[in-house]
């Protein structure tokens, strides 16, 4: 998996995959901020993964699936690193014929075992730093 990150203008920058999708990284001021910040992605990122997970399951169980909202909060360090020292989804399913008990087990099991990007968040990753000299312009 490979993400390449280049500045655009200002504090704005946009992140391509292998596959040539986008999106924009957006550290501006509210006021011409058209995107999320790299921590928003982040708890984006958890939502979407656990919500893909939560849909087959609900489907596969063969629910009425109608609608998922999750709103997904996170709480930053006051100091720097100021990264996140919690992170809470609160799942809202639209099922006429699933029951709570049935979707708390599909959300646990979605957000626990099944999304990758929960887990990288749980886990100790290494990051490395590499630094190379620019290419002739």
């Amino acid at each position: 998996m490979k993400i390449i990150t280049r500045y655009k203008e200002d504090e704005l920058f946009v992140a391509e995959n292998e596959h040539g999708h986008s999106i924009h990284i957006d550290m501006r001021q509210p006021e011409v901020k058209n995107s999320l910040a790299p921590v928003e992605m982040m708890l984006a990122a958890i939502a979407g993964c656990a919500a893909v997970d939560i849909v087959s399951m609900i489907r596969k169980k063969r629910k009425t699936f109608v609608d998922l909202i999750i709103e997904t909060t996170g709480v930053r360090r006051e100091e720097h690193p100021r990264g996140l020292t919690h992170i809470t989804s609160k799942y809202t399913l639209v099922s006429p014929d699933t029951n709570l008990e049935t979707f708390e087990k599909v959300a646990r099991l979605a957000t626990d075992k099944y999304c990758s990007a929960a887990s990288s968040v749980k886990a100790e990753i290494e990051v490395i730093c590499e630094v190379k000299q620019p290419a002739e312009v």
